[in-house]
């Protein structure tokens, strides 16, 4: 009887240290290349402007100054969508903030990371990014200005379904804090991509974080997809669940 009380202590501890493991790899970023992390942050704008800052991310830390720009501009791959009250290792999404943005939406993004990796619990970081908000520790621009988000590929939440998806939807994202789709008019239909052709707003997560969200036409993001081929593959390479669906064989 002894030997099998101690049997199954054994196989409970065995389990409880091998199960965490598990769940955390479920959730733990991996540190992207710091060369590919960088070339992905920037090409959320167009090839003229990419002289800029970029963040690079240590998952176990938070963002860290990688390279020292001549403008205002900041650019990072966020990893962290605060919103979800869910911590995934998929997501990626290049974007740059120009210096207003910088100051209010972008510094929100690098806090959500370092509070991530202290340990807060997706909920409760939810929690408390709205309430630094509702305390105004977070401003919202004071003024008219815009994030770029012009990359060749991004995952994150998206269209038709707002599910998590691999996809091409380069766009610009000019801040519009509080403002609705009926403040302007627009109508857009997640499931009708013509619909999301002119401008409508996006809420990130809280009404002080909107967004409107211009779509670049087809024709430009043909020549995003075909100029960035080669970070398109890089990325594929690094992990398959960066590739477009039109890349998997």
């Amino acid at each position: 009887m002894k030997i099998k009380l101690v049997l199954a202590l054994i196989t409970i501890s065995l389990i409880g240290v091998s199960a965490a493991p598990c769940q955390a790899t479920k959730t733990m970023i991996e540190q992207m290349p710091a060369k590919l992390e960088t070339q992905f942050a920037l090409s959320a704008l167009p090839p003229a402007l990419r002289d800029q800052t970029v963040y690079l991310l240590d998952p176990k830390k938070g963002y860290h100054l990688s390279r020292q720009g001549t403008s205002g501009v900041t650019c990072l791959v966020q990893r962290t969508v605060w919103e979800l009250a869910d911590f995934r290792n998929d997501i990626y999404f290049p974007l740059c903030y120009d210096a207003v943005g910088t100051k209010t939406y972008l510094k929100v993004i690098m806090d959500a990371a370092a509070l991530r990796a202290q340990g807060m619990s997706p909920v409760a970081l939810k929690a408390e990014i709205a309430n630094r908000y509702k305390n105004k520790t977070y401003k919202v621009p004071e003024k008219a200005g815009l994030s770029y988000m012009v990359a060749p590929v991004k995952r994150t939440v998206g269209p038709p379904d707002m599910k998590v998806h691999t996809m091409p939807m380069p766009h610009l994202m000019f801040y519009a804090p509080n403002i609705t789709n009926e403040d302007i008019g627009a109508v857009p239909n997640l499931s009708v991509h013509s619909s999301l052709l002119y401008p409508f707003t996006d809420k990130q997560g809280i009404a002080e974080q909107s967004y409107m969200i211009q779509l670049i036409g087809e024709a430009e993001k043909a020549k995003i997809l075909a100029d960035e081929k080669t970070l398109l593959d890089d990325l594929c390479a690094y992990r398959d669940i960066l590739c477009l669906p039109s890349m998997k064989h």
